[in-house]
């Protein structure tokens, strides 16, 4: 039996939990559902340091919507300009957030952080964010909070390191390339200690977790009772795209996604309205 299915799960009563922190105008923490405000991705962060198997980043197409695909990848003084364009736009008074969700990873990317500390400065009201796949987040979190970035995702899998063997080819860490469940486990380690981390420092914290079918769909419950505990506030749950070394997987149906979600939902609240966006998406979702 698949454990985010289980009809005996724990619950606890999501009318009961604080979550007025998830409703202050960025749209991907958001429990109320979207179209009142929007967000700027700047796709200034292209070296990433681990190796996804669901991950493709070589193709770009206008009519394309996923994590890793940009037009162009842009440096800090570009990505301000793209700011200041976008904020003198029709809808520049709806677009609350800038965040750095790519190509690669931001914490790998010195741009990730002259660009915030750029936006910052010149717009100092818009909400600071930034998705991550964990692994330096312990080590960058004192820089975060001195630049006032207020949200962050973290892309956590599973916790357990043969399933994360089967989901990332490598891991780049010190100065080593670390595979299999070697490379999981550091990766997996350093998520843990950077949410919590986040956390203690008073972020807001969504973790993102790829559904992938017959690999990790049989952990997510206990994933969500780790994350829960390490002060994650919000969790979505997106399904797989089927492509590159998980291209033959197929995607988790509407009612597998729609099960687990509400099987891990009894622990925290669900983001249900992710698009998997662009790298450089820009828009009222």
């Amino acid at each position: 039996m698949h454990e985010c299915s289980q009809g005996n799960a724990p619950k606890c009563s999501q009318g009961n939990m604080n979550t007025s922190h998830l409703n202050l105008g960025h749209p991907c923490f958001s429990t109320k559902g979207h179209g009142n405000t929007g967000r700027i991705h700047l796709a200034v962060a292209p070296g990433c340091n681990i190796s996804c198997n669901y991950c493709v980043r070589k193709f770009d197409c206008a009519n394309e919507s996923r994590p890793g695909v940009t037009s162009r990848v842009q440096n800090a003084e570009e990505a301000l300009a793209t700011v200041r364009k976008a904020k003198a736009s029709e809808i520049g008074s709806k677009l609350t957030v800038v965040g750095i969700a790519g190509p690669g990873e931001p914490l790998a990317n010195a741009a990730t952080f002259e660009t915030l500390r750029g936006v910052k400065k010149d717009f100092p009201d818009m909400i600071l964010c930034l998705s991550t796949n964990g692994l330096l987040l312990p080590e960058k979190i004192d820089e975060l909070v001195d630049i006032g970035v207020s949200h962050v995702t973290v892309t956590i899998n599973t916790l357990d390191e043969e399933i994360g063997a089967q989901i990332y080819s490598y891991v780049r860490w010190k100065g080593l390339t670390l595979v299999g469940a070697e490379g999981a486990r550091v990766l997996i380690e350093n998520q843990l200690e950077g949410l919590e981390l986040a956390s203690k420092a008073g972020m807001t914290l969504k973790v993102n977790t790829v559904l992938i079918p017959c690999v990790n769909d049989q952990l997510l419950y206990s994933l969500g009772m780790e994350i829960k505990k390490r002060g994650a506030n919000i969790h979505n749950i997106m399904p797989l795209i089927p492509q590159g070394k998980l291209a033959h997987i197929t995607a988790p149906t509407k009612e597998q996604l729609t099960n687990c979600r509400g099987s891990v939902g009894t622990l925290l609240p669900q983001m249900t309205h992710c698009q998997q966006c662009r790298a450089d998406a820009i828009g009222v979702l």
